[in-house]
């Protein structure tokens, strides 16, 4: 069996890049600089082995250490290194790459939309093996208030470039109730909406947009907690959007796994 750089037998990696690396990731976990004894608890390590992994690291620049407190911090190291990555990080592909397999786990159809000039566009399409009638398509243009996919751009989006959209649906909706059957045509019901969204994780539709299709759709996050791409499911079973359903956790774990930041909850943005 192959040995590390310390002589002990592994399989797969180096022991002490793993302890270092796991080290590393107890510093952006807290979010806030540690002490040596604190991080040696949250690693399971004895201090002295911490202190020279941090030693180590300072040298790098991926870590400094506070003045009167001695505590450690990530330092402008980890900050290149993470914006490397960050430039590097293709949202858009990464998921559209990924769609046939959503599609294959859920049994669902899947779309990949973005928001672009005209709204929330559909830029990728994947159609479930059961026949469903439907004219969207690529390039289709979803409307925010009452599909699954607007209400998700709605909830984690910024704001500013929905707005305009957001005014003109609105009056269109006071007009004409039947187009968001189950939103009241007001700021405080969208609002009211957009909170509830943001709660369960995900936006639906009951089949009041297209007849007898219901869809489901989550946000895939930067590291700015704001959606660069929602993605759907459509259906036609009525059980497909309600919370916990197989589809759901299917579709949050999805874009869990392909976002930057964790899914906003609650009322806060």
């Amino acid at each position: 069996m192959a040995k590390d750089d310390n002589g002990n037998e592994h399989t797969g990696g180096i022991q002490s890049l793993d302890a270092a690396l796991r080290l590393l990731n107890a510093m952006i976990e807290r979010r806030a600089p540690a002490s040596l004894s604190e991080l040696a608890r949250e690693c399971g390590m004895p201090p002295s082995k911490v202190h020279r992994y941090l030693a180590s690291f300072h040298h790098a620049g991926l870590v400094e250490q506070a003045g009167r407190s001695g505590k450690y911090d990530l330092g402008p190291g980890a900050v290149t290194l993470g914006l490397s990555a960050l430039a590097r990080h293709d949202f858009v592909n990464r998921a559209s790459d990924a769609l046939p397999d959503l599609r294959d786990e859920s049994g669902l159809t899947a779309l990949l939309s973005v928001w672009g000039t005209q709204g929330a566009t559909v830029i990728r399409w994947e159609r479930a093996a059961s026949p469903m009638v439907t004219s969207m398509g690529l390039g289709t243009t979803l409307p925010l208030l009452n599909s699954a996919t607007g209400r998700a751009f709605l909830a984690w989006a910024p704001p500013a470039p929905l707005q305009a959209f957001r005014e003109a649906e609105l009056r269109h909706a006071r007009q004409n109730p039947a187009v968001a059957p189950d939103l009241l045509p007001t700021e405080e019901d969208i609002d009211k909406m957009v909170q509830t969204i943001r709660t369960q994780g995900y936006a639906s539709v009951e089949g009041k947009f297209i007849p007898g299709l219901v869809a489901i759709a989550a946000p895939i996050l930067d590291w700015q907690r704001e959606a660069q791409a929602v993605i759907t499911l459509i259906g036609t079973d009525p059980a497909v959007v309600q919370p916990r359903s197989e589809a759901v956790e299917r579709l949050t774990a999805f874009c869990k796994e392909l976002s930057f930041a964790p899914m906003i909850t609650g009322g806060a943005r």
